[in-house]
């Protein structure tokens, strides 16, 4: 299995406040209110959505209430890694580990690692080209490569974790 660590306190708010969590009085029976759990999948798959990366052979599970662990088939591995950033940088997941059972369509080259980088204060996505891609006028390949969760290359965050494409 292989997992990736994110700032647990960083990221997207998708499941709301403990009080919007909460049933209201005329709730449905405990048995038939989904848990905790199931409406933090919910908001999770809500999510990757409004991203755009669903995959219908892809399947979520959260276990500890902070890790959400990927499992099923992928498209490709882009597509994989994309669903490991878009998870981790959501505030409250503090890991995202792909089961060793997962797959993609198309099979990722022999060797290939993806790459992420967890951006610091200060930091710019053309700081961040220069170190990983020698070139700082190459940080629209970083932006590219985040799409759909970066939708303008100067909002970033620290906490944020990119991921860098490799050539």
């Amino acid at each position: 299995m292989a997992f990736w660590d994110f700032v647990k306190d960083a990221g997207k708010s998708v499941f709301g406040s403990e009080a919007e969590a909460a049933p209201a009085p005329q709730a449905a029976p405990a048995e038939t209110a989904p848990s905790e759990t199931d409406r933090k999948v919910a908001a999770l798959k809500a999510e990757l959505k409004n991203l755009g990366l669903t995959a219908k052979d892809v399947h979520l599970t959260l276990r500890g209430g902070d890790t959400i662990i990927i499992s099923g088939k992928a498209r490709d591995q882009e597509t994989l890694e994309k669903l490991v950033v878009a998870l981790g940088n959501i505030k409250g997941i503090a890991r995202v580990e792909v089961a060793d059972d997962t797959s993609t369509e198309t099979p990722a080259p022999a060797g290939a690692k993806p790459v992420f980088h967890t951006v610091q204060k200060g930091e710019t996505l053309s700081a961040i080209a220069k170190r990983y891609l020698g070139n700082a006028n190459s940080y629209h390949q970083i932006f590219e490569a985040n799409k759909p969760m970066l939708s303008d290359p100067d909002k970033i965050y620290p906490g944020q974790t990119l991921r860098i494409p490799q050539a």
